[in-house]
């Protein structure tokens, strides 16, 4: 019975596009359609909230749910999250990035995946404070202190099930 409708619908959106006053496709708000794609190149803070903190925050979830496979799979991607940045962004106000990261995280991701691997969900969850305090500490050091990350007391991931699958 639908599909009818989705043949009018397209043809009702091409319509509308075609009376758009005085425009063509090319002069699109939205850009050109036809035009080769930008380099994606985002800034350090783009890069922050979307590669690293909602890893951050699932690898806590993971742990706290003692969703060992889960924590693990999230530790390698936080991981790869921060040599993304690292490589994107290799020196950021006169800091050396990869520099920093490693400073601040490297022990505690080390920590992190030992407790993971023995799954021994205290020193998960020690090691996962000071992964926190160490993004804390990075962020007070580059003069950014009013950024504070905290280890998650709910899921911002509505559709995504923490507990480990029995």
């Amino acid at each position: 019975m639908r599909k009818p409708f989705v043949p009018l619908i397209a043809l009702s959106v091409l319509a509308a596009f075609a009376t758009l006053p005085g425009r063509t496709a090319a002069q699109s708000p939205y850009g050109d359609p036809n035009a080769a794609p930008a380099p994606f190149n985002p800034q350090m803070a783009a890069l922050m909230s979307m590669l690293i903190q909602p890893r951050h925050a699932k690898l806590g979830l993971a742990g706290s749910a003692e969703n060992w496979p889960l924590a693990g799979y999230t530790l390698k991607e936080l991981k790869q999250g921060f040599v993304v940045v690292g490589k994107a962004v290799p020196r950021w106000k006169g800091w050396p990035v990869a520099e920093l990261i490693e400073a601040a995280v490297d022990q505690p991701l080390r920590l992190i995946d030992a407790a993971i691997k023995l799954q021994y969900k205290r020193q998960f969850d020690d090691a996962y404070g000071h992964l926190t305090e160490g993004c804390n500490a990075c962020r007070s050091s580059t003069d950014h202190p009013y950024i504070v990350i905290k280890v998650p007391d709910a899921s911002a991931f509505p559709n995504q099930d923490f507990e480990p699958k029995r």
